[in-house]
């Protein structure tokens, strides 16, 4: 799989450490691509976001797992992410804020075409991208794993021009039906295009194999729900940013 290399930028004071893939057999030389930024859990930038940046370099895309906490922290116990996590959800406009910041400063990369640039995220990390689309970045597309749907800003009409895809688990206790359906509500009245997908038998995070480790209720990976949701982001990313 293709090599990870850190990626350096500061948001507001914070030194965050990202990771970033690039295809094999690209250079100084070679012409622009597409890039995919991918925003971790709530523990922070672990190995599932480095195994997906991986594959989408793999891809032909330039893929930068982001680090939203500072540093590049990763939390494997998640109770140790709660400060880092309650900072971030408590402050939404500064949530928003990093997300763009590592929007721009992924487009600003020399090797990285920043008229086609999409993003994916997982749990607290869908729930970044979210904020990303709302914002108004001219980001293709963007789709959210298992995310957290709530936010404390709705999309205005016409904010959002990319693709939005959610997957959703129908057993998510922290993204309830009620949340669901206020975001469909949401999408529709700015006009967005999306889809929202519900496996109605999937639990949180059934897209990381380690879910159930800590033997949390309503957490849980589905092999299934995770190959199909991927498959569908993976058809979405090479429509948009062909």
């Amino acid at each position: 799989m293709s090599a990870l290399e850190k990626l350096v930028t500061i948001h507001a004071g914070t030194e965050l450490w990202g990771e970033i893939a690039t295809p094999a057999g690209t250079g100084p030389d070679s012409t622009v691509l597409p890039a995919v930024l991918v925003f971790s859990s709530a523990y922070g930038l672990g190995d599932q976001a480095r195994r997906s940046a991986q594959a989408l370099a793999d891809r032909g895309y330039v893929a930068v797992a982001t680090d939203m906490y500072g540093k590049g922290a990763f939390f494997p116990n998640p109770s140790d992410a709660g400060a880092d996590f309650t900072t971030l959800m408590s402050s939404p406009a500064l949530m928003r804020a990093r997300v763009v910041h590592w929007f721009d400063h992924v487009a600003a990369l020399p090797q990285v075409d920043a008229t086609r640039i999409a993003a994916i995220g997982y749990c607290f990390g869908g729930r970044c991208v979210l904020e990303l689309a709302r914002s108004g970045a001219n980001v293709r597309a963007v789709s959210s794993f298992h995310g957290i749907l709530t936010t404390a800003a709705p999309a205005e009409l016409g904010a959002i021009t990319g693709e939005v895809a959610v997957w959703a688990g129908g057993q998510d206790p922290y993204a309830p039906v009620e949340t669901i359906t206020a975001l469909a509500a949401e999408l529709s009245a700015a006009n967005a295009r999306h889809q929202i997908t519900i496996f109605d038998y999937a639990a949180h995070s059934f897209t990381d194999p380690d879910a159930g480790k800590h033997g949390a209720p309503g957490i849980e990976y589905n092999a299934l729900a995770d190959r199909v949701s991927w498959a569908g982001t993976v058809a979405l990313l090479d429509e948009v940013l062909a």
